[in-house]
């Protein structure tokens, strides 16, 4: 048994997925795609973008959120940044895998107020508040500073455009073998030709249809 498959975590995903499976599709569809595609490349415009997508969920999928808790408790991991937080989803796998690591502490950034607050309340209801940091603002700000010495793992789910940004911010604190999971990355060309390039320091290959899944070489 684990902190994912048992309560209150376990009724409170599906619940959650429930709710997004709900929630998603209609909202997606307001943007004709040509637009869509633009903006969820734009670098400048991410911001306004997100704002529009409020309330929105934008979770990972259930095999991506697995994998998330998969590699968290593989890896033995003890500090984990994530950009993007949305509704907790992959938030609770990831708190869940410290759980069962024996501790550890999670950053997590989301810059919407009504998703940190709902965020909140859902890691409180899954028992796993303890382990996270909500930082709220831009990520470019949130993860500026205050960083573990050492991150052991890094989800990439927010502004597409901005994982090269992200990425440099958490770079140098990486340590070898550091697994980073990069979700809808096909709308990041910059970042995949980054960490696909032979000489990039890390080892990339994809996951499923949108998943990038990078470790960081020594």
């Amino acid at each position: 048994m684990t902190t994912l498959t048992t309560t209150p975590l376990a009724p409170l995903l599906e619940r959650l997925f429930a709710q997004a499976k709900a929630a998603t599709s209609p909202a997606w569809s307001d943007f004709p795609r040509e637009e869509l595609s633009r903006l969820m490349h734009s670098k400048t415009e991410y911001l306004d973008f997100y704002g529009r997508l409020k309330d929105l969920w934008l979770p990972v999928s259930r095999n991506t959120a697995q994998l998330l808790y998969m590699l968290a408790r593989g890896c033995r991991a003890k500090a984990i940044v994530e950009f993007g937080t949305s509704f907790g989803i992959s938030t609770l796998h990831l708190a869940a895998a410290l759980r069962d690591n024996g501790g550890g502490r999670l950053i997590t950034t989301e810059f919407e107020p009504g998703k940190v607050a709902q965020a909140r309340e859902h890691l409180q209801a899954g028992g796993v508040l303890d382990l996270v940091e909500i930082r709220e603002g831009d990520a470019l700000k949130t993860l500026s500073a205050n960083l573990p010495e050492s991150i052991d793992l890094v989800l990439l789910d927010g502004a597409k455009a901005l994982y090269p940004e992200v990425l440099n911010l958490l770079e140098s604190r990486l340590r070898p073998g550091a697994l980073i999971v990069a979700d809808n990355a096909d709308y990041s060309p910059e970042y995949l030709e980054r960490v696909r390039a032979p000489a990039s320091g890390y080892l990339s290959v994809p996951f499923a249809e949108d998943v990038e899944l990078s470790m960081r070489l020594g």
